[in-house]
């Protein structure tokens, strides 16, 4: 078992703001390894009916554990988990409990109260440059073709297999459990045609007829999949200029060995690298940052940039993904610049083993290793043991 000692800081760091965490991720994201891989825990598989029997009664199950560090894994599958939490969150302060499960807390109809103000979310990603350098495996070749799920990105050989065995298991286990959406076709049908166009912009008429649903229905498909963790909807950055797109969104699938997968994408051209890097940068983004409040910016010249990010009260920071530092293409952070002259410009790139500032016309661009852009952006120092 490798520690993943970014996720652990960031767990042992949350229980000293709240006693209650909420843990998500998709399936096979490595919740469950991670949790029992934290010191001095009890862990509780709520899939188990002898471990529901224990917990239905909430009060006496936190008398007993009161005090001490437990697991609460896939805490869906209680009766009124809800309840249990609320009442460890109000009147067993000392108790620190994680609680994981598979979307967001709103998303099931299981979760009568959200806990707001009363735990702390954070949301395990795939695999992370750190979790790569602890697993010794730090090329992006490997990361990018078998993807960030643990399991996946170990194996020894490409794990097609797996790829529709995990689209089942969601079926069955999450959308079912969670959402009892009907039409299984329609809805796995949606899946493999976000991942074939990872990264692009989303109409909702596009899906409508290959998928045999309605446009609210693939609007709901859609807002399942954000809920799980599965889709990425990555809004645009505008001020509501005439020139801007102010409303379409992109999306970008999960994971890049899923994306691959449903692309062809074996063996990897340059060209591919270079979008997989885009959805590469974006997963470490909203891991470090633990944040979904990334943008993109487009204008309708057709001018755009990867992905935006903005703090209150500072300027836009445009993020330009590039395979290669040498891309001399800044052309879309050139019309963002002249939109938003107090804006900062960057690029980041695999290949930049020192961070630089170059001149290009009137615009200074720093090209930023990967680490460094997370620390421009505020973003948690990933420790390696």
């Amino acid at each position: 078992m490798f520690p993943r000692v970014f996720w652990i800081d960031l767990l042992e760091s949350a229980w000293k703001e709240k006693s209650i965490i909420w843990l998500s991720g998709v399936r096979r994201v490595g919740k469950t390894s991670l949790c029992q891989s934290l010191g001095d825990i009890e862990y509780f598989d709520c899939e188990l009916p002898s471990v529901r029997r224990v917990m239905e009664d909430a009060e006496a199950f936190l008398q007993a554990v009161s005090g001490r560090r437990i697991v609460l894994d896939e805490v869906h599958r209680l009766g009124n988990p809800s309840e249990l939490l609320k009442i460890a969150a109000d009147h067993f302060r000392s108790t620190r409990i994680v609680a994981t499960g598979s979307s967001t807390l709103g998303a099931s109809t299981k979760f009568k109260d959200t806990l707001t103000g009363r735990k702390r979310d954070l949301w395990l990603t795939p695999l992370i440059a750190a979790d790569q350098a602890e697993f010794n495996k730090p090329g992006l070749d490997r990361r990018f073709l078998q993807g960030g799920l643990p399991g996946f990105f170990l194996a020894e050989q490409l794990p097609e297999r797996d790829f529709q065995e995990w689209a089942d298991a969601y079926w069955a286990k999450d959308i079912q459990e969670l959402f009892r959406l009907e039409k299984r076709h329609s809805f796995q049908r949606f899946l493999e045609l976000l991942m074939a166009q990872s990264g692009g912009i989303f109409e909702a008429t596009r899906f409508a007829r290959p998928c045999e649903a309605s446009r609210t229905t693939i609007s709901n498909y859609l807002a399942v999949l954000e809920a799980t963790h599965v889709a990425h909807v990555i809004r645009p950055y505008s001020s509501h200029r005439p020139t801007e797109i102010v409303s379409a969104p992109k999306v970008y699938g999960f994971d890049t060995g899923f994306v691959c997968h449903y692309k062809g994408w074996h063996p990897l051209r340059s060209e591919d690298r270079g979008v997989m890097w885009e959805h590469y940068v974006l997963n470490e983004l909203q891991a470090r940052l633990q944040t979904r409040d990334v943008r993109y910016w487009r204008d309708k010249r057709g001018h755009e940039v990867d992905f935006v990010f903005q703090q209150r009260g500072k300027p836009p920071i445009a993020i330009e993904c590039k395979w290669q530092a040498g891309d001399s293409d800044t052309s879309g952070l050139a019309a963002f610049a002249r939109q938003y002259p107090e804006a900062e410009l960057c690029v980041v790139a695999p290949d930049l083993a020192l961070s630089l500032n170059r001149r290009h016309g009137d615009h200074e661009i720093a090209y930023l290793t990967l680490d460094d852009l997370i620390t421009r952006l505020g973003g948690r120092q990933a420790r390696i043991r």
